[in-house]
């Protein structure tokens, strides 16, 4: 005879009670990272920054505070104020020569001041595209107000973009200001930042693999931001006092383009190479001397990562380029400037500790040594 199941109602109102108070936490605590988030969110991308700029530069700043007799305030604001110093008026000035560049083309746009050269019949031949361009550069040559306004739609948004570049440069130079600022902060404090960054990490993915993980995210950032983004930083300074000293136009464009190429490991020969030929065409007007003289200063300038990558890449950096340069293309897209630096280096951590964790699967461990065993 079969015995019938009778419920327990005392354990199933004590089961679901439990479940009950385990889904209300989990909701209070679910709201609580959301309103941290949103109350957070405006200085998410400062705060990455200033944390890179604090990664890198913390060796250095150990050093000095050793020099120093320990103390680490005093070495951390001098590291601050000789890095601004050194790479903040440059950075200025390039970025004022950039909006200066782009405040002169919205001028001259609407104003009609633009000199068009006269167009080359072999356009005509190219593929697809090639009659079209013909035509619209033809009639911007023969009647420019004609051209503007069947181009006007095109031509406001554009103005806007360009006005809109122009407004972010303030904000960008404070930012990046702002950020140098808290990475002193960072590291005066740094020791006890390490503890608590490991104990984070320990907390995530274990103690075995904590130690493992937060060596790896400190020197993939160094890597990084010295071996790849730095060294096109430092390029990309160099090549645009070089355009400003010869006066090539459009050096605040050319020093960007430059800082988007090193970061893509491309050679910035591609920039100063073309620099160099208006040095000596017609249209600048340059002594033979001078020629000379600056043709010089922008072949350094373009093969100055020669001598950089052997001073700051170190090991190098163990990810793919299109790795680097999708995040540091996609970090300028959302986040501008700084966000070029930051996607670029997110990414490649990101990257990295996939790949670490993928390779420490202990299953594919087991079945390579099986494979090995059996051959």
């Amino acid at each position: 005879m079969t015995r019938k199941y009778e419920p327990d109602e005392e354990l199933e109102r004590h089961i679901a009670s439990r479940l009950l108070d385990v889904l209300i936490r989990a909701g209070l605590v679910l709201a609580l990272v959301m309103l941290c988030y949103r109350v957070f969110s405006p200085f998410l991308t400062l705060m990455v920054w200033a944390v890179i700029l604090a990664v890198t530069l913390y060796p250095l700043q150990q050093k000095m505070a050793r020099k120093m007799g320990g103390k680490q305030g005093w070495a951390a604001t001098l590291l601050v104020l000789l890095s601004l110093l050194l790479l903040f008026g440059p950075t200025v000035l390039l970025l004022s020569s950039l909006g200066d560049s782009v405040q002169e083309t919205v001028t001259a746009v609407q104003t009609l001041s633009v000199k068009i050269p006269v167009p080359n019949p072999s356009i005509a031949a190219w593929p697809i595209i090639g009659k079209k361009i013909y035509a619209a550069w033809v009639l911007a040559y023969n009647d420019l107000p004609a051209f503007v306004k069947s181009m006007q739609p095109k031509v406001v948004d554009l103005t806007k973009v360009l006005l809109g570049v122009v407004a972010g440069i303030g904000g960008g130079l404070l930012q990046l200001l702002a950020s140098f600022i808290i990475a002193g902060i960072i590291m005066a404090f740094g020791q006890a930042g390490a503890k608590s960054s490991l104990a984070i990490f320990r907390r995530i993915v274990g103690a075995e693999r904590g130690d493992e993980f937060a060596k790896l995210s400190t020197s993939t950032i160094r890597a990084v931001a010295q071996g790849v983004i730095g060294i096109a930083f430092i390029q990309a300074i160099i090549v645009g006092l070089c355009l400003i000293i010869a006066s090539v136009p459009w050096p605040g464009v050319l020093t960007v383009i430059v800082l988007v190429l090193g970061i893509a490991q491309v050679p910035a020969l591609i920039v100063t190479l073309p620099a160099i030929i208006y040095i000596w065409s017609s249209h600048g007007d340059y002594s033979n001397v001078e020629a000379i003289g600056y043709t010089v200063l922008l072949l350094v300038a373009g093969m100055a990562d020669n001598v950089l990558k052997p001073l700051m890449l170190g090991r190098g950096v163990e990810a793919p380029m299109p790795v680097i340069l999708l995040g540091a293309l996609g970090g300028m897209a959302t986040a501008g400037i700084l966000g070029m630096f930051i996607g670029a280096v997110l990414l490649v951590l990101g990257y990295r500790i996939f790949m670490g964790w993928v390779a420490a699967n202990p299953h594919s461990e087991a079945a390579s040594a099986e494979d090995h065993a059996e051959t």
